[in-house]
């Protein structure tokens, strides 16, 4: 579905920006969550057109001009479109991802958007920082996480079967023990 949305093949009627740059370019458009309707709950992506780029942990100081890119068109279509000022968007990265192609989220401040807590959201504007200090800083740095136990991550299914286990539920959920 992100490559439809990529390609223009679905929800062109929703895209708010469209740049077609191979290496800098992106979409953006309105979160599924967001109804349109209230500029307070704001929440926006921009999903980047390259394709080998799943998270933050692919960026290197090469990515700096694609993230600046979207920092910048991404805000300014946002005050242009929606009239909310940059200063009043929060603009950031999950880790781990919902989904592994790499985007960015951006919200009103005055939202509570899924995943802005510290051991989920990392702002745009520290990433860059991170990078222009150390080229390779998510390559080698360790980032912690938390995740919930519906995500698709492979932690999360050892952490309902670790659950499941201390509930005394065996693998087969029946609960009796092995003889």
């Amino acid at each position: 579905w992100i490559y439809n949305i990529l390609d223009g093949v679905s929800e062109v009627d929703r895209v708010i920006l469209r740049d077609a740059d191979p290496e800098t370019g992106f979409v953006l458009l309105p979160d599924l969550k967001w109804t349109g309707e209230q500029l307070s709950d704001l929440y926006c992506q921009a999903i980047v057109n390259r394709r080998d780029l799943a998270s933050i942990r692919d960026l290197t100081g090469d990515c700096l001009p694609l993230l600046r890119n979207i920092r910048d068109k991404g805000t300014c279509t946002i005050r242009e479109k929606y009239g909310v000022d940059p200063a009043r968007l929060r603009t950031y990265f999950h880790y781990l991802p919902s989904f592994f192609h790499l985007h960015i989220h951006f919200a009103a401040l005055t939202y509570d958007a899924p995943g802005t807590w510290c051991g989920k959201a990392h702002l745009l504007c520290d990433v860059i920082s991170n990078l222009e200090h150390n080229h390779n800083h998510y390559r080698h740095a360790t980032i912690a996480f938390t995740i919930k136990d519906n995500h698709p991550h492979p932690l999360a299914k050892d952490n309902r079967d670790k659950a499941a286990e201390e509930d005394g539920v065996g693998a087969s959920g029946s609960g009796a023990e092995d003889e």
